[in-house]
């Protein structure tokens, strides 16, 4: 990791304590999927896979590979496609994170580094059934309210986990713009952080 990402990584505080049900549901299943000896397939799911289901994604998998927890993939989509929103890229290069534009148009592939030696995790907005994404033995992890009342039923998913975050869209073009994008990532970074410092 460079120094940024670990400078900032080693700053993250613990899981808020009222939230910390929801975390250690994600906790036990994560848990028995190694006990199996099985691949652990975490698909973070939002209206519009755009901001926060992609901050998810993206903190899991380094949270993972931090922890040298191993066989861990780590998706994300929504129930429509956008794009990932321009202010969720500027976030997570201020936190240490590298990112690469494998594509460009409306809707930009991005590869992010983590470390050196590591694969990039793949970032595009895309919905939750989309081909990317696992179609079985994989959990749907809910980071918007909508998305959760919207879709009582995610096919292929084996277990289904609400770990709701509130909507930092809703700053968009303010002064308290990136203040805000910056909370939310680091929210969502200590909460991937403490599911895999548990396992």
């Amino acid at each position: 990791m460079n120094k940024r990402l670990y400078e900032f990584i080693a700053s993250l505080g613990n899981a808020d304590e009222s939230r910390r049900k929801h975390l250690d549901s994600l906790v036990v299943y994560i848990k028995e999927k190694l006990k199996n000896q099985e691949s652990i397939n975490l698909n973070f799911i939002c209206t519009h896979n755009s901001r926060r289901s992609h901050l998810a994604q993206i903190w899991a998998k380094v949270a993972s590979s931090h922890y040298s927890i191993l066989n861990v993939n780590c998706y994300s989509g929504g129930t429509e496609a956008t794009a990932m929103y321009p202010s969720v890229k500027n976030t997570l290069i201020k936190q240490g994170l590298k990112i690469i534009e494998l594509s460009t148009g409306n809707n930009p592939i991005y590869g992010i580094k983590y470390a050196k030696n590591k694969q990039p995790i793949i970032a595009f907005s895309k919905t939750y059934d989309h081909p990317f994404n696992p179609s079985s033995h994989f959990a749907a992890i809910m980071t918007c309210d909508h998305a959760d009342q919207n879709c009582p039923f995610i096919h292929g998913a084996e277990n289904r986990f609400a770990i709701n975050y509130v909507d930092p869209k809703s700053f968009d073009n303010t002064e308290l713009e990136a203040q805000k994008y910056i909370e939310r990532s680091t929210q969502i970074a200590e909460e991937m952080f403490y599911v895999f410092k548990n396992i």
